[in-house]
């Protein structure tokens, strides 16, 4: 369930010890460090046991690997999970699937038919649990017999939003893997916001490609997709957009798929869902 460092560390965090990445990276960044500091772990140990959350540290084998081309202060150090961890061994077993809050029944109907089709192919979906699309995704991966991951803006005992509580548990019970880095509550609504952002890095990070379904741009009712759909371009992932000249032009809800495709994303078809599929070894 976890390691003595991991507890260490995840206590150190649950007491304001260590507030930041920024602060473990340039400051504990050793187990040597984690290890010495005085703090009583005995009622941080039932209260992990009693809600089934487990924890895996930067100082854990067990723990995913990163990619060399992510900032230090990008790096996350600590998650609190539930589910299987090895989803996120294999990265190029995975695709993030992200997009609006508010998609219309025809665009919950297109993310559909290629979320199935990927989740059939072996790959596991990644998402952010949101309402909209992330909810298509990952109701769609399971329904197909996949299994999904899904990132936390929230701590696993306080998980956002409450309507897709039962879906985390289906998401767990289904082989998936829901997954945070944080284990306090946010203080303010600055601090919330950031996490929103801060989750959307961890989409990309931890995927092969990203694939943007619809979303409004800046400014005009936007989701947080646009932060990891740069993340992906940074990271040096696959970036796909679902759009439909013909249908798609004057839609709002498209406006930052075109912004994307003149970023040089590519335009989602059939024959790119299958390329995703077949890039990976034993999926034909």
């Amino acid at each position: 369930m976890f390691s003595d460092v991991s507890l260490k560390l995840y206590c150190a965090v649950k007491q304001g010890v260590i507030k930041s990445r920024n602060e473990f990276w340039h400051n504990f960044n050793s187990e040597k460090k984690i290890l010495s500091l005085d703090l009583d772990t005995d009622t941080y140990i039932n209260e992990l046991k009693a809600s089934g959350i487990s924890l895996v540290c930067t100082f854990d084998p067990e723990f995913p690997e990163i990619p060399p081309n992510i900032k230090i202060t990008e790096k996350p150090f600590l998650f609190a999970y539930q589910g299987d961890k090895t989803l996120l061994s294999d990265i190029s077993r995975n695709v993030a699937v992200i997009g609006t809050l508010t998609p219309t029944e025809e665009i919950a109907e297109r993310e559909n038919k290629f979320v199935c089709l990927l989740a059939e192919k072996g790959l596991n979906i990644v998402s952010g649990l949101a309402k909209g699309c992330d909810t298509v995704a990952h109701e769609t991966c399971l329904s197909c017999g996949g299994k999904t991951i899904a990132f936390l803006p929230s701590t696993l005992s306080s998980i956002y939003p409450k309507s897709n509580v039962k879906l985390a548990k289906e998401i767990v019970g289904r082989g998936g893997l829901i997954i945070t880095e944080y284990v306090t509550v946010s203080h303010n609504k600055y601090e919330s916001i950031k996490r929103f952002i801060d989750r959307d890095r961890l989409q990309a990070m931890f995927s092969s490609a990203v694939i943007l379904t619809a979303s409004n741009i800046k400014g005009k009712g936007d989701s947080g997709s646009r932060y990891a759909m740069d993340k992906a371009f940074e990271y040096n992932r696959k970036r796909l957009v679902m759009y439909n000249e013909k249908t798609d032009s004057d839609n709002p809800l498209f406006e930052m798929n075109k912004e994307y495709i003149n970023k040089g994303a590519k335009i989602l078809t059939a024959a790119s869902v299958n390329n995703l599929c077949i890039r990976v070894d034993g999926i034909s």
